[in-house]
């Protein structure tokens, strides 16, 4: 690919003199700082409906639009979240950081501020958070949350290496969209809009708007890249990324410590010194009551929190009158809208369902989790987390109701 080999080379002199002599302000580079507040300010004091897939609402759309720095001119009859690549990628910074939460129960589902995380924010300075919002972005940004599939290639988060990959596909002429349908059509995928929505905002690249085109979204005719985005690009692989090792680690535990890019950082942005503190998910006790739902089968359990996750699934199919012969998981949303998977004690990868706890669960009332039964025949329960009761009413897992009729584990086929 054009221009990678460049940027994965060791940082230049030239390079770290263009990241010395870049002073952070909320005015740049680029508009994240700006636009990401805006965001924000939107969000403030409204608890705002979004869908099931947490997309926000399409009438909302040309508001948060207008309130950024150079707002998208579109000629769209229905557009959607994605129809304005700057705010999807907005919309993933602010879930990814935990500034917003979801709220509500699965069906009837909002976004909302986190006001203690809002309170920490405004007292960093403005290249804390520039560096905090890149590295949200870049490590803890997955692409489920905004709704789309991983499209890593290799050892790094996704997010980086669509944005190196890109950076190789620019020539130092630029990238020409406008009457070039193979690029037109390659954006979505490489780096994809939320990123290169983000890019523009983080002020890695330039890119010459065309006009609006009736029925049609964003007019792009070129895309450069700046000389602050190739630095930056060359510092973060060369003291960061390229050690796969390391990388491999945070992947596989799908957990980043906050400030981890700091010490890569730090020496050419001085000025980062303080990290945003995120509050932790802290055991909550009480007896939990789970609606655990199979087609037209449901069941009411209750479990006191201290039981394991594989005791739920245990009770779960010793009230259908399943063999336990068989792996599971447990899947469910974490507040950063990431997925996230508890596994059967048997398989490779933990976190086990034997060793976490029902209270070490950061579910909200109202979230469904999904427990996947038997990876040949899938049965595929949702688990709604409907009630915590502070104080303990049961002392193990009870089945309270079952309405409906367990299906054959084994079915019989006629021939």
């Amino acid at each position: 690919m054009s221009g990678l080999p460049s940027m994965r080379s060791e940082i230049s002199p030239e390079r770290e003199r263009i990241l010395k002599e870049v002073v952070i302000t909320d005015n740049g580079p680029g508009t994240i700082l700006r636009d990401f507040d805006a965001f924000l300010d939107y969000l403030g004091g409204r608890d705002l409906p979004v869908s099931g897939a947490h997309q926000l609402p399409r009438n909302v759309l040309p508001e948060i639009n207008a309130r950024l720095a150079h707002p998208l001119q579109l000629d769209l009859q229905r557009p959607q979240q994605k129809s304005y690549p700057h705010i999807y990628g907005l919309y993933l910074l602010a879930r990814a950081s935990g500034f917003a939460g979801i709220g509500g129960t699965d069906k009837k589902p909002f976004l909302f501020l986190d006001k203690g995380i809002y309170q920490a924010w405004e007292n960093l300075n403005p290249t804390e958070r520039y560096c905090t919002l890149l590295e949200t972005w870049l490590l803890r940004g997955k692409p489920e949350i905004v709704g789309e599939r991983s499209g890593g290639l290799f050892w790094a988060p996704d997010n980086f290496q669509m944005w190196m990959y890109f950076f190789g596909q620019i020539s130092e002429k630029g990238l020409q969209v406008a009457g070039n349908r193979d690029a037109e059509n390659s954006l979505r995928y490489l780096p994809g809009w939320h990123n290169l929505g983000l890019l523009d905002l983080f002020g890695l690249i330039q890119i010459e708007h065309g006009p609006p085109v009736e029925g049609q979204g964003w007019q792009i005719k070129l895309i450069t890249r700046t000389a602050f985005g190739e630095a930056l690009l060359a510092l973060l692989y060369s003291k960061f990324f390229r050690n796969a090792n390391y990388i491999l680690g945070f992947e596989g535990k799908r957990k980043t410590p906050v400030g981890v890019l700091q010490p890569a950082l730090q020496p050419l942005f001085p000025d980062w010194k303080n990290t945003l503190s995120i509050p932790k998910w802290v055991f909550r006790e009480g007896t939990y009551i789970f609606k655990v739902s199979l087609g037209r089968l449901w069941l009411r359990i209750a479990i006191p929190a201290n039981y394991s996750l594989d005791s739920l699934a245990s009770i779960i199919l010793n009230s259908l009158k399943f063999d336990h012969d068989h792996l599971y998981h447990f899947s469910y949303e974490d507040r950063f809208g990431a997925l996230r998977m508890i596994n059967h004690p048997y398989m490779d990868e933990g976190p086990w369902a034997s060793e976490v706890m029902v209270g070490g669960v950061p579910l909200r009332v109202g979230q469904r989790m999904t427990y996947l039964y038997d990876f040949g025949d899938n049965w595929e329960f949702d688990v709604t987390l409907e009630q915590v009761a502070p104080d303990s009413a049961v002392g193990k897992p009870v089945l309270l109701e079952m309405h409906g009729n367990p299906p054959e584990q084994y079915p019989r086929w006629d021939d």
